[in-house]
Formats: C-alpha cells, sequence, structure tokens
C-alpha cells in the first residue's frame, strides 16, 4: 500500500451541486441546496430541500464506492437492525464535475462523541449487533477487498510499512518493543473464515443518535466481504473498560480477530499520531489505550488464546 498516492481531491462549490441537480433531476431543481456543516472526507454532502441529500465524490478512487453502494445498500436495508442509507438517484459525470454521484434520504440524527451517548454499554451492544447482522448477510456476488475500499477486508500486513515508518518517527514517544509487538500479534493471527459483510469504517462520523442512542449507520464507501476484523478499531478508538466488554462479547469474535482488529486500530493511530496533523493527540490516546488493553490479562480462557497462540475465525 505504501506505494499507492494519495487521493487528488478536488472539491466544489454549492452552485456545481445545485447546476448537478438542475440538470440532471429536473424535479428536484426547484429544492434549495446547502453545505452541511460536517461535509466529509471521501464525498461532499449537500442537503437538497428538506429530504435528501447529494454526495459528490472527492476523487476517482472514492468514486469508484458509487456503482458498489447501488448495487448493495437496497439489499442491506432490510436486513439490519438499524437504519443505513439507500440512494434514490445515480447522476452521472459532466463537464463540470468528472465523476458519478448520489442522491439519498436525509437520515436525521447526529454523529457520535462520547458525551452525546446515553449509555455507553448499551450503545456498544447496538452496534456490535449491527456488525453481526451485517455479517450475517449473504455474500455472494459481493467485492473482496480492492482500490475500492482501500484493502479492507485483507491482512493489516498490507500496512506494514507504513506502520515501522511511523514507529520510526515517532521514536521515544512511544514504547516501541510493546508497539511492534502488538503490531506482529495482528499480523501473525492469519485469518482463515468464510468471507463476510463487513462497513469497513465504522467511526464516529459514520455512526448517527438520536436521543443518545444508536439510530443508522451511514457511509458503506469502504463496505466488502472478506476478514471483519478491519470493522474492530472503535473497539479501542471510543470505547473503554465495559462498553469495550459489550462490544466484545457480542461480537463473538475469537482472539485472532481481536489481535487483527487491534491492529487495524494500531496502524491507524501510528499514522495519525506521527503525522502530527490536528488529530495527533487523539490518536497518541489510542496507542496508549491499545497498550494498556493489550498488557492487561483477561479474565478465563481467553487470556490464553490472547498472548499465546492467536486463533482463528471458524
Amino acid at each position: 500500500m505504501d506505494d499507492v498516492p494519495l487521493p487528488d481531491r478536488r472539491l466544489v462549490g454549492v452552485g456545481v451541486a445545485r447546476r448537478l441537480v438542475a440538470s440532471q433531476f429536473p424535479r428536484w431543481a426547484d429544492l434549495p441546496v446547502r453545505p452541511v456543516p460536517v461535509s466529509g472526507w471521501d464525498n461532499q454532502t449537500f442537503r437538497l430541500g428538506e429530504h435528501l441529500t447529494v454526495r459528490l465524490p472527492t476523487a476517482r478512487e472514492y468514486a469508484l464506492a458509487v456503482e458498489k453502494e447501488h448495487r448493495w445498500l437496497p439489499v442491506f436495508a432490510p436486513l439490519l437492525p438499524l437504519t443505513v442509507p439507500v440512494p434514490v438517484a445515480r447522476g452521472v459525470p459532466d463537464g463540470d464535475f468528472a465523476f458519478e454521484w448520489s442522491v439519498y434520504p436525509w437520515i436525521d440524527g447526529v454523529t457520535v462523541d462520547a458525551d452525546s451517548i446515553r449509555d455507553p454499554v448499551e450503545f456498544a451492544d447496538s452496534l456490535a449487533a449491527f456488525l453481526v447482522a451485517l455479517r450475517g448477510v449473504d455474500p455472494t456476488g459481493g467485492p473482496g477487498p480492492g482500490p475500492h475500499n482501500w484493502f479492507r477486508g485483507g491482512p493489516p500486513h498490507s500496512y506494514e510499512a507504513q506502520v515501522l515508518r511511523s514507529v520510526g518517527r515517532l521514536g521515544g514517544r512511544i514504547p516501541r518493543p510493546l508497539v511492534l509487538e502488538i503490531w506482529q500479534a495482528g499480523v501473525d493471527a492469519t485469518w482463515a473464515g468464510r468471507p463476510v459483510w463487513f462497513h469497513g469504517d465504522v467511526a464516529p462520523g459514520n455512526l448517527l443518535l438520536r436521543d443518545g442512542v444508536l439510530s443508522a449507520v451511514i457511509d458503506f464507501g469502504t463496505c466488502g466481504v472478506g476478514d471483519p476484523a478491519c470493522d474492530l478499531p472503535i473497539a479501542w478508538t471510543l470505547f473503554t473498560g465495559a462498553s469495550r466488554d459489550a462490544f466484545r462479547a457480542r461480537l463473538g469474535v475469537d482472539a485472532g480477530t481481536w489481535a487483527r482488529g487491534r491492529a487495524w486500530a494500531l496502524w491507524k493511530a501510528l499514522l495519525l499520531y506521527a503525522d502530527a496533523g490536528p488529530g495527533a493527540a487523539a490518536a497518541a490516546r489510542v496507542v496508549d489505550e491499545i497498550c494498556a488493553e493489550y498488557a492487561s490479562p483477561l479474565p478465563g480462557p481467553l487470556a490464553v488464546a490472547e498472548h499465546g497462540e492467536p486463533g482463528q475465525d471458524d
């Protein structure tokens, strides 16, 4: 993955979104188009009237998800216990905009932060139940790891060069031997299970609350079929203590999957920490959380599996 160039993101103004809607979907031409407070990274989001939203991919790589979302989100929606966005129209490129794009229903809710969750354990259990249901959707014909989802669903080893570079840049700011041990444990816990559906970006910005309760999961651009361990990093980025335990218990994952999920979380946290950008302080806390959780003994038989030979999925 280290040789893959960063996407060349191109942002557009609200006028482009308004013109695309008017020219391709005249039935909505009279609806107001306005930016939203948090637009996203892979897609720019605009509110279309009161009940719709326009999503414009910001780069060629992110536009690869459009066809996948239109194919699979209508399949997922009736099978999952929470609301997911189902596209209502598919736009095409034109002279001012180079990619396919989408119109979705507007889903009410606020994105997650630790202070807005009414009951963290209930939230963790609800999210895990959603992921279990997603894993239960028939994977036949679903896309495996690839450029469309930045190789989510494959082994974390794909990002080892970035991990090692980040460890080198961080130097004494991290417990290097322990961090490398955690990474290697995830890499060694090879996956031999059957392919299942995963979301690929289970992050606070893609989870919506109503009255403090998880109500919707959005942005399936990185979804695919493969190893579901890539859906576990939120166990360290958001959950702690009882909520993390509830998340793991409802998922029912084995020690190997947990180790790979931990490695996915470690990769992203090290990358953000080493980049020293706005998210560096939060990423440093995640690295600390990962190290502390790894070093803590687990109760019962999982303790042996966690720090002994990694398990494998059935």
